[in-house]
Order: C-alpha cells, then structure tokens, then sequence
C-alpha cells in the first residue's frame, strides 16, 4: 500500500490524457449508463505534512461524452448541465483526512453555479518516474451525489412508477499527475 508521505511537496499537474473524471446514473431503474468528462485542467499542491495539501480541478462540460451524441448534446441542454451559461465544473479541496489505510477528501464542488460540500474516498495509487524523466502520482476516488442538489433535475415518470434517471450520480476519478 502507498502513503501520502512518497509524495515529494510541490505542485502536481494533473495530467488530463492520463486522468478520467467518470459518472453513473441509473436509467430506467435497472441500467447503469456511463460517462466522462475528457477535458480537465488541474492542480495538486502538496504539503510538507500531506494531510494539508490541496486539489483544484476545472472540468469543461463541453467535453462530456456517453457513447452516444444524442444523449451528450441532450446532457449539455437547459435540461441538464446548461453549457452555454454554465460551462465548466469546479472542484476545490477543503480537507484531506486518513481514513482507514486509506483518505477521505473534502472539498467544494462547484455545478450550474451552485457550490456544495462533498467528501470522496480516496485511494493513493502510487508514484514513480515515467519513461520521459518526470515523476508521476496517481489516485483514484470515488464519491455518490445527488444531481438535484446542483439543480440538474430534468427526469421522466415511467408508467411503472419509477423514474428514466436516478437522481443518485455515482462520480469515479482516476488521476495521474505529473510532478510540476
């Protein structure tokens, strides 16, 4: 297992063909359908003591993709994410804690203009050199939300009861930075 403590203190660029900012929503009450975000830019600064390193990450909404371009442009419609007044996602830490032999990261995330705290469960991967001379870093985490909290509420009542989408949103990160 990995510690925080391998980390070298300084500024890690999240490395974003390398990185996926990926979600889960349930539709039609039995199917799980999968997405990401493909255009990200962030930052991990990180402490002398770990623990007290940050994370600042902006997602380009633009950039979310299903499989299926119907469903992205309908994703990035007045319905959902409002692109045009509302372009990027934001996600800034508040808290790193250890959680087991594991971490619990807190932090802001910023969707449609609304601003809520989330905690996700955080896995260090690992660090070590990459083929080009630089040192890489990476960590995965995961997190469940409420859409509608941001106020992406769009949905449809199916004639068995349920809804087409879970309000439950699954977000899964897998990033790797690259030592600045």
């Amino acid at each position: 297992m990995s510690s925080l403590s391998e980390l070298t203190p300084g500024t890690w660029n999240i490395d974003k063909t390398h990185s996926t900012v990926g979600f889960m929503a349930r539709h039609l009450m039995i199917t799980k359908v999968r997405g990401r975000f493909t255009d990200l830019v962030g930052a991990i600064t990180v402490a002398s003591d770990p623990l007290q390193s940050k994370v600042e990450a902006t997602v380009q909404v633009n950039s979310v993709s299903t499989g299926d371009e119907k469903r992205d442009g309908h994703l990035k419609s007045g319905d959902f994410f409002e692109l045009e007044k509302y372009p990027t996602m934001t996600f800034v830490s508040t808290g790193i804690v250890a959680k087991g032999g594991d971490y619990a990261l807190t932090g802001d995330l910023t969707v449609k203009g609304i601003t809520k705290p989330v905690t996700f469960d955080l896995e260090f991967d690992g660090v070590g050199p990459d083929p080009w001379g630089g040192t890489r870093a990476a960590f995965s985490a995961t997190t469940d939300i409420l859409r509608s909290d941001w106020g992406v509420e769009f949905n449809m009542v199916l004639e068995t009861g349920g809804v087409m989408i879970s309000d439950k949103i699954q977000l899964t990160l897998d990033i790797q930075a690259v030592r600045a």
